[in-house]
């Protein structure tokens, strides 16, 4: 299994990300919250899981082994793949879910996109009794990318996740006064946001 990359940012996409390792350009599919913490040219590490299917091998990228350990633990429910976990780490921190798992909240965890009333209550049923076997660590704050390129990041993740054009820009019409009220405020949580955003509808 590969646990770890680590090497230069080749190359960044919306919903991905190509770390050169020794000459090979290894891809990682990534959330929109991990890849706004990326830099071309820079070194990166990323914790990573890899998703075996019949037809394809798909490693998947993340900015820590807390959020690749709950991934993986998502993906023991019944019903949740690799795309709805990435979704719920997108709109939810690992500490979030735990505490929504812990305490049964339904209405936290429907915030995640393709997460239903049904979803949420057989994903407590399966999972309550395991999120205490996945240990807790410090989840690095993904550095603030420019301001100006937001709006592109934020629409881009989101048609990465499945959501149309049209709603992607009616979400980022929604976040749009987080980036008045503090112009350096980071990509990440106005992703988190526009998520929250379109959960509601």
């Amino acid at each position: 299994m590969i646990a770890q990359l680590t090497g230069l940012v080749a190359q960044i996409g919306p919903t991905s990300a190509v770390i050169e390792i020794g000459g090979f350009g290894v891809q990682a599919v990534c959330s929109p919250n991990t890849v706004a913490g990326l830099r071309v040219g820079q070194r990166a590490s990323l914790a990573t899981s890899l998703v075996v299917r019949e037809d394809s091998l798909t490693l998947y990228g993340f900015a820590s082994a807390d959020e690749r350990e709950f991934f993986e633990l998502l993906l023991t429910a019944t019903g949740v793949g690799p795309k709805l976990a990435q979704a719920a780490l997108a709109v939810l921190s690992p500490d979030e879910l735990r505490t929504a798992i812990a305490s049964e909240n339904l209405l936290q965890l429907c915030k995640v996109p393709g997460i239903g009333r049904k979803g949420a209550q057989r994903m407590v049923i399966e999972l309550k009794d395991k999120i205490n076997t996945v240990g807790y660590a410090d989840i690095p704050e993904p550095a603030a990318r420019p301001p100006a390129a937001w709006r592109a990041q934020v629409t881009q993740g989101l048609q990465g996740l499945g959501w149309s054009a049209r709603d992607a820009e009616s979400a980022c019409d929604e976040v749009e006064p987080l980036t008045r009220d503090d112009p350096q405020v980071n990509v990440a949580v106005l992703m988190r946001a526009a998520l929250q955003s379109l959960a509601r509808k």
